[in-house]
């Protein structure tokens, strides 16, 4: 048996696919806790190795190119990103971790806000953890993943750039990644197998972050 994508019923779409219709703003960059706003809505938000397709899954889910800034750099997100969605929803795009072309005692400046973030924003309903097709999940993925499960924060796996590889590869590579899944208890049983340059399963990320809020 192959993978096979998430089912949502033809209204779930359509509601998903309405409210990402909505205009979607940049609200502000968070440097620090303190920055954090107060909102009483929901959050998700998108973690993943840096370069691995955060901001272009973002403005592909929303339809906006320019949304969330892109890069070939990694590292080049060095803030908590906060996006707002019709007024319903927050898209939290935040800094790659791993490699980064940016000083060492800034990256490490970086980890702890994600970290506090992660363990304390009690508006986060869902972290979706973003992972590289073409290379699977990796040691620091799972360093991120257990401090997640401690943490008790529902996450669930998104695989980027699908399209960069063959289906006999995506496969085995959605299979491996759903073993690793049932080993950790905070993740979400559910892996998403996406291409943001080719609209591949746009729309069931897209019911999975309306699910949170309808």
């Amino acid at each position: 048996m192959g993978f096979e994508p998430a089912t949502f019923t033809p209204e779930q779409i359509d509601t998903a696919n309405k409210l990402f219709k909505q205009p979607c703003r940049f609200v502000l960059g968070v440097a620090d806790l303190s920055q954090l706003p107060i909102t009483g809505l929901p959050e998700v938000a998108f973690i993943g190795r840096s370069n691995v397709g955060k901001s272009s899954l973002i403005n592909a889910l929303t339809e906006q190119k320019g949304l969330a800034k892109t890069s070939n750099t990694p590292g080049r997100t060095q803030q908590l990103n906060y996006f707002e969605f019709d007024e319903q929803i927050y898209l939290v795009d935040l800094p790659g971790y791993g490699f980064a072309q940016a000083p060492e005692n800034l990256v490490k400046q970086w980890q702890k806000l994600i970290f506090a973030y992660l363990q304390g924003r009690v508006e986060l309903k869902r972290v979706f953890m973003l992972i590289d097709a073409r290379h699977g999940v990796k040691k620091v993925d799972e360093d991120i993943m257990k401090m997640l499960d401690t943490a008790a924060v529902t996450y669930q796996i998104v695989l980027t750039k699908t399209d960069k590889i063959s289906a006999p590869a995506l496969n085995k590579v959605v299979k491996a990644t759903e073993e690793i899944v049932k080993k950790h208890g905070a993740a979400y049983t559910r892996v998403l197998a996406t291409s943001s340059e080719k609209g591949i399963s746009l729309e069931q990320v897209r019911a999975e972050i309306a699910s949170l809020i309808y």
